[in-house]
This record gives C-alpha cells, structure tokens and sequence, in this order.
C-alpha cells in the first residue's frame, strides 16, 4: 500500500510487525486518548478492525483511517522525522534521546511534514535495520534489571510525551459543577463560632489548649481558602456535632 501524504504537523504511530491484537486494540486507545488519529501497520500478525473496536470502543472513526503495509520503507516513505523506540542499548552509535526531549523535537520537526513513532515486534522490538532509518532513538528509563515495556505500555508514554511538547499542561481543569464565590469574614466568623461550640461539647479541649487550637483552624481557612458553600457545610457539620454532644 503506498503511503498516503499527511498533513504538516501531524504524528503518525508505526507499529512494525505486532504479534497481538490486543495490543494494537490498547495502542488504538492510547491514540484515542492523547488525540492522535493516524496508525500504521507494518505486516501485522492479526489485524482485524471489528475486533479491535471490541477492545478499543468508539475508535471506528480511527480505526478507518489505518493503514497497513508490507515494508517498513513504504510505511515511511512520507515521514520527514522518525523516532524509534527500543529498550535495548546498542553498541552502534547513535542518536539517542529521552522520551521529553524526542517528542519536543519531533512536534516542532512536524511542522515540515509527518513525524513518525516508530515501536518494534512485542517479542524482539525494533531491529538494527529500523533503528537505521530513524533520526532518534528514544530508550524510556526503567529498572536496569526489567527494561523492557509492554508495547501498548511503551506508546502510551510517548504519547503522554507527545501531549505535553503540544501544550497539553497547559490546558485547563474541568470547572467545578456548581460555582460559590468565596466566603466572607462574617461567614468564616460564624463557622469558628460553631466549630468551637462543637470542640467544647465534644471535651476536646480537656487535652488541648484552646487557643492554639482554635487559631490553627483558621490558619487552614484561611490557607485553602474556602468558599461560602464550603464554610457553610463545615458550619452546619460543626452544629449538628455540638446538637449530638448535647442530647446524649
């Protein structure tokens, strides 16, 4: 199949002789995940996009866009940077870099063409002849003594990698559900009036000073800092404690 040419700043995934569906299916999730639309396959063991969509739900839309090939060559004829991973080191020099520094790179070679991941075979990763036609060559640091990641493992790193060099720390939170704005003095008053009265009928301060005590709880109030709908909650927990003490 012949590579089809790929927009400026697009990051391709290239898995190069996968033995295990699942493991394509878990890649597919990571790429839907960190936002990365564009698979190719390098003579797959077991491809089949039905089963795939089982494990990897809701990546139809993905999974029509995957292109499968017979050569590595052909697979990157159009990549103008390639990143190879592997968890070996090798005795033959070469370009090596970290997962950050590599992808930060390769975002910003992207804007030239298609940047290219590059993951080996599960059973013997990548081979001298790949590592060959990559620019960079990525080991993820991991124990000396267990290197080696699982293939799906391994590419969700890079495109945790890949997400950050976009901007993706940047973006930001999810707002909260319901807003509040923040709580008053008089609001904050009435809940250490409350918390007190709660403290005092509970004979906390039969052990504890209750200065320091009560001047600690607002140094945490203050330090949050709490909204109304925070103070009010913590006030009304602060009274039905004290209402408890009292009616036993």
């Amino acid at each position: 199949m012949s590579s089809e040419r790929r927009p400026r700043g697009a990051v391709l995934v290239v898995l190069v002789e996968p033995q295990e569906l699942v493991n394509i299916a878990q890649v597919v999730r990571a790429m839907m995940n960190f936002g990365v639309p564009d698979l190719r396959l390098v003579s797959p063991a077991d491809y089949d996009p039905h089963r795939v969509e089982r494990i990897a739900h809701r990546s139809g839309e993905l999974l029509s866009r995957v292109a499968v090939f017979d050569s590595l060559d052909a697979a990157l004829a159009d990549a103008v940077h390639v990143v190879g991973f592997t968890a070996r080191e090798r005795t033959a020099k070469r370009n090596v870099r970290r997962p950050r520094e590599a992808l930060e790179e390769a975002v910003a070679l992207a804007a030239g063409g298609p940047a290219a991941l590059l993951f080996g075979r599960e059973d013997k990763g990548l081979p001298n002849a790949a590592l060959d036609r990559c620019h960079r060559v990525v080991t993820i640091p991991a124990e000396p003594s267990y290197p080696s990641l699982n293939l799906a493992h391994a590419v969700v790193i890079a495109l945790y990698e890949l997400s950050l060099a976009r901007g993706a720390a940047g973006r930001p939170f999810k707002p909260p559900r319901r807003k509040a704005a923040p709580a008053t003095a008089a609001q904050l008053e009435a809940l250490f009036a409350e918390a007190e009265r709660a403290l005092a009928a509970a004979g906390f301060f039969k052990s504890h000073v209750e200065e320091p005590v009560l001047r600690t709880l607002r140094e945490i109030a203050h330090r949050v800092p709490l909204d109304e709908r925070e103070a009010k909650l913590l006030r009304a927990m602060a009274i039905e404690i004290a209402r408890g003490r009292a009616a036993r």
